[in-house]
């Protein structure tokens, strides 16, 4: 009796597809491509720059991975492997094996240095962005980080500015974008961007700082708008996994990322449960699981 169910499903199936132009056919038979794409953060899986980076990013279930540029230090600029062509064509190669893709490199040492005042700035980024070429990488992550808070320091606003105006031609000439981070609410970073006046210039979006700050999320989201917006590090501070978070509804906010049009890398950073927060594995499975089941029904 199952077989005979088996058969006439089958044969209903064929039939139907009878009916169907060939190209229907075949767009049937493609795979869906999926709106949104789950990445974690290399540094933050505690692989930074290393190689098995990759098969970990594969066994917690994520699409692709943010690749940082090494610690910054007193250094001219990064203290990066990926400089040297033998490392980068095993990261390329690793990464094709294993079907994970990179979806940005993140200059994550500006966090705890100035991009106001560091001199040797155009090296850094500029070395970013050839690696990115190098790579067929996008998005570059830029974070203005403590030092740069323009919030805290808004005195050191013309300075990023003009240097950003030099990034964005740096980014433009290489076909890249550099994504930035602020502390500013989306109002002010949509009035820093016009000044920057750089298509090349974009935020990367982060979760957690309209959340820290009291600011409504979805209000943010739908100020700055689907094009200013590169990639969004979908995390909060670390306290409890994404599942758990109560001042954060995934659900909301895939209907307001879906309402705006907007598309992209979700890249997981934090969101670690305090009480094992060194629990790679744990925390960042249980994160990008969740993650998937909301903006890719799985």
């Amino acid at each position: 009796m199952q077989s005979r169910r088996h058969f006439l499903k089958s044969a209903a199936l064929f039939g139907a597809t009878l009916v169907l132009p060939t190209g229907d056919i075949f767009a049937a038979l493609k795979p869906k491509k999926q709106r949104y794409k789950v990445a974690v953060v290399d540094l933050m899986i505690l692989k930074r720059q290393k190689l098995s980076a990759f098969q970990l990013t594969k066994d917690l279930g994520a699409d692709g991975l943010e690749v940082d540029m090494g610690g910054l230090g007193n250094r001219d600029t990064f203290a990066s492997e990926l400089a040297k062509p033998e490392v980068r064509q095993q990261f390329l190669d690793k990464a094709k094996e294993l079907n994970i893709e990179i979806c940005s490199l993140a200059m994550t040492g500006f966090y705890a240095q100035s991009f106001a005042t560091r001199p040797t700035y155009q090296k850094m980024v500029q070395d970013c962005i050839d690696t990115m070429v190098s790579m067929n990488v996008k998005v570059g992550f830029l974070p203005l980080g403590v030092q740069g808070d323009l919030v805290k320091n808004p005195e050191l606003r013309p300075a990023i500015v003009e240097r950003l105006k030099v990034v964005g031609e740096m980014a433009r000439k290489a076909g890249v974008v550099i994504g930035i981070e602020t502390s500013l609410d989306a109002a002010s970073e949509v009035k820093l961007l016009k000044d920057i006046g750089s298509s090349a210039i974009k935020i990367y979006f982060n979760f957690s700082n309209p959340l820290k700050a009291g600011r409504d999320l979805h209000k943010e989201l739908r100020i700055l708008g689907k094009k200013r917006i590169c990639q969004i590090h979908c995390t909060d501070e670390d306290g409890v996994w994404l599942e758990n978070n109560t001042r954060m509804d995934l659900n909301k906010v895939k209907d307001t990322l879906d309402d705006m049009g907007w598309k992209g890398w979700l890249v997981i950073e934090r969101s670690r449960d305090q009480r094992d927060p060194t629990n790679v594995r744990k925390n960042f499975s249980a994160n990008t699981t969740y993650v998937k089941k909301i903006f890719q029904g799985q």
